[in-house]
C-alpha cells in the first residue's frame, strides 16, 4: 500500500481487550495518520524518515490525555500508587455492608475469588492484611505467624515474594489467575485465590477458604458459582 489512507480498514477493525489499551492504540493511530498527512510523503518514505518517530512527549501526552478524562489506572503492585498517585485508583479497602449469606453450616461468606489450582481440603486459618512494605518487613524479619492466609491488594506478587512460600494461603483482591501472584503461588505450591471480592473480612478472623474448588478459567464467562468461597468462622478471631 502507498499510504495510510489506503490500507483496509477491517485491518484495525477489532476493538482491544481493554478500554485503555483502546484508548492508547486509537490515538496512537491517529497520532500517525496527521503525522503521515501532514509530511506529504509515502508510507514507504515515513516509516524510514526519523522526524517522523513517535517521541516520549507523544507518548505522555497521548497518557495526559486519557487521565485528563478522569481515568485512572488499577494498580497491580503498591508501587505504582506510591510512585504515581495521580495515575492510579486508590485502593478501597474490604467493605463491610453486612448483607453476607451463610454457607451450610451457617457460618457468614464473606468472600469469593477465582481459585489458581485446586487442593484435596478448604484451608482453615488467620486472615492477615498484607498490604505495606512494612508488614512484610516485620514478618521477614520476626517470621509469618503461623496458619497466616494473607490478604493481598497487590497481584504485582514482588511485594510478598520473599515471605510467600510461609503462607498457609493467599486471598488477592486483584488480578487474575495468570497474574504474577498467581503463577508464584501455584510454583511454591500455596494455595490461592485471585480477583477476591470480599465483604466483612477483618484482619485477625479465622477463615475457611474453599480452595477444593476446581481452578478458574480464565477465558471463561463470569459464573458466581464457579468462584471459590471464603467463609468467617465465629466466635475463632485472633487478637493482634
Amino acid at each position: 500500500m502507498s499510504n495510510v489512507a489506503n490500507a483496509p480498514t477491517e485491518k484495525w477493525a477489532k476493538e482491544a481487550m481493554t478500554p485503555t489499551v483502546e484508548a492508547f492504540h486509537s490515538r496512537i493511530r491517529k497520532l500517525v495518520a496527521e503525522r503521515l498527512a501532514a509530511s506529504g510523503k509515502s508510507w514507504e518514505d515515513a516509516v524510514a524518515d526519523p522526524s517522523l518517530e513517535l517521541t516520549t512527549a507523544d507518548f505522555a501526552a497521548v497518557e495526559k490525555e486519557l487521565l485528563d478524562t478522569g481515568y485512572r489506572y488499577e494498580m497491580s503492585a503498591q508501587i505504582s500508587l506510591v510512585e504515581a498517585p495521580e495515575k492510579y485508583r486508590a485502593v478501597e479497602g474490604i467493605k463491610d455492608t453486612g448483607g453476607m449469606e451463610k454457607d451450610e453450616d451457617g457460618n457468614r461468606v464473606i468472600g469469593t475469588g477465582a481459585n489458581v489450582f485446586r487442593v484435596d481440603a478448604d484451608v482453615v486459618g488467620t486472615a492477615r492484611l498484607v498490604s505495606t512494605v512494612d508488614i512484610v518487613v516485620d514478618m521477614l524479619t520476626n517470621g509469618v505467624p503461623p496458619g497466616t492466609i494473607a490478604i493481598i491488594d497487590d497481584s504485582g506478587g514482588t511485594l510478598t515474594a520473599p515471605i510467600l512460600e510461609h503462607f498457609t494461603g493467599v486471598v488477592c483482591m486483584g488480578g487474575t489467575v495468570r497474574s504474577h501472584l498467581g503463577i508464584l503461588t501455584r510454583e511454591y505450591s500455596v494455595p490461592c485465590l485471585m480477583d477476591a471480592q470480599l465483604d466483612g473480612l477483618r484482619d485477625g478472623d479465622r477463615i475457611r477458604v474453599e480452595y477444593t474448588k476446581p481452578p478458574a478459567d480464565v477465558y471463561a464467562e463470569n459464573d458466581p458459582g464457579s468462584r471459590a468461597r471464603i467463609v468467617k468462622l465465629e466466635g475463632e478471631s485472633v487478637a493482634q
